[in-house]
């Protein structure tokens, strides 16, 4: 069921009032690559949001629901370089390299089992790297000016002459481990979920079977623990392990919720960092730990790729309703088909307590689903959650602002960068 059948019940005045309050202020991130008056567009909207930023020592994250004490993100100017590139771009030649080395480390004995290992690492499948590309903009962030790799076509550049320090080549692991541990968690969601399709093409459980596809998961996590056990790193190694726990916490806590929690907006967002959010926060500490950061510096990367991440997954929840099957490689309305409440539906059933009903019922039922479709076109539901979205953005880039004061290019150039990526995200159509 396409987005507009689900609204086929809707008055025509109700929903395309709804159509516009979705397809509003949705620009095209490459927009802001366009030229520097569009810099100040992160900064606009961020000084817009309050909040505060609560550094955790143990245990669960802190979310918005929590936050008492107020903040508003200012401008340095002098904290930041004046040309604008393209986040992707700036790292696009080490990830080629690490993308080839993924290729690499994915190998198996049995051809069928590599084979489908490398179903989302091979080329025109990969994806953008998005969580690689933090982490290495990340990393230069923190350690200085990224070595330049040889322009000689003879010799043949080898992966360990392009980015010869010991540092950033540890710093590599940590980017390859995390896009592992990420293609095996989506392999083994696409099976408990009976997804059709990933990225575009067909989903591997479609291709190749649940238990292929199960075992290709379980392979990738052993090849990134093998990786991740090089770096000789003991609290790497934890904070990483760590990731796995909470993916595994997340997934179960997704499966079993029970029928108040499905209506909890803070449960929601602690499953929301088990699921997505952990991964990036963590490996992002792991950069600033291996570089020999202070444990500020480690927490500020921490709370970076925390804010980051929930941003992406409260901006996926709006594109699940507001996407099409070409944007978003996937079906639309797949998580509410498959009984999963996110925070539109959350923020709607707050401002229209009759969808509590609904919910509850589930939505095996078709005719439930767009039941919920018409309370959430008469709700604020979509706007809050970008509004929501906006805000951990927001708390993201005020970790950028806090690093240490540093006047090398490279640094500030990469961190330009990072604040960029907070505006790309939730921007994002796709």
């Amino acid at each position: 069921m396409t987005f507009s059948r689900g609204f086929s019940r809707l008055p025509r005045s109700s929903f395309n009032g709804l159509c516009r309050r979705l397809l509003s202020n949705r620009p095209d991130p490459n927009q802001i690559l366009a030229s520097r008056a569009c810099s100040q567009t992160l900064w606009d909207s961020t000084q817009m949001i309050l909040g505060c930023r609560k550094f955790w020592s143990t245990g669960l994250p802190t979310f918005p629901g929590s936050l008492t004490s107020r903040h508003q993100i200012h401008h340095q100017s002098n904290s930041i370089v004046e040309e604008l590139q393209d986040p992707f771009s700036l790292v696009s030649d080490e990830l080629s390299l690490i993308a080839d080395r993924l290729r690499a480390m994915v190998v198996a004995k049995v051809p069928k089992l590599a084979s489908a290992a490398e179903y989302f690492f091979k080329m025109g499948v990969e994806g953008k790297r998005f969580r690689p590309t933090v982490l290495l903009l990340m990393s230069t962030a923190l350690n200085g000016s990224i070595p330049e790799p040889s322009t000689q076509p003879e010799p043949p550049m080898r992966l360990e002459d392009a980015f010869p320090t010991e540092l950033r080549a540890r710093q590599q692991v940590i980017a390859e481990v995390t896009e592992m541990i990420h293609v095996a968690s989506l392999l083994h969601d696409d099976v408990l979920d009976d997804a059709d399709t990933r990225r575009g093409v067909g989903s591997l459980n479609s291709v190749m079977g649940n238990k292929l596809a199960v075992l290709s998961g379980d392979f990738l996590l052993s090849r990134a623990c093998v990786a991740l056990a090089s770096l000789r790193n003991t609290e790497v190694v934890s904070l990483l392990s760590t990731v796995v726990e909470h993916l595994v916490t997340g997934e179960t806590m997704q499966m079993t919720t029970a029928a108040d929690q499905r209506c909890s907006m803070e449960y929601y967002l602690e499953k929301t960092y088990y699921k997505t959010a952990s991964l990036i926060s963590n490996s992002c500490k792991a950069i600033a730990i291996l570089a020999g950061h202070t444990t500020d510096v480690a927490m500020l990367a921490f709370d970076y790729g925390k804010n980051l991440g929930l941003a992406f997954q409260l901006i996926d929840d709006v594109l699940d309703f507001t996407g099409t099957s070409a944007s978003l490689g996937k079906g639309p309305l797949s998580d509410i088909r498959h009984g999963i409440i996110t925070a539109p539906i959350l923020f709607a059933m707050e401002e229209l307590p009759q969808l509590r009903a609904v919910v509850e019922q589930g939505f095996d039922n078709p005719a439930n689903v767009e039941i919920a479709l018409e309370y959430l076109a008469k709700s604020n539901g979509i706007q809050r959650t970008r509004e929501l979205a906006r805000k951990h953005a927001s708390l993201a880039a005020e970790a950028i602002e806090s690093l240490p004061e540093s006047h090398d290019e490279d640094v500030l150039r990469s961190r330009r960068a990072l604040l960029d990526l907070t505006h790309i995200v939730i921007t994002r159509n796709k």
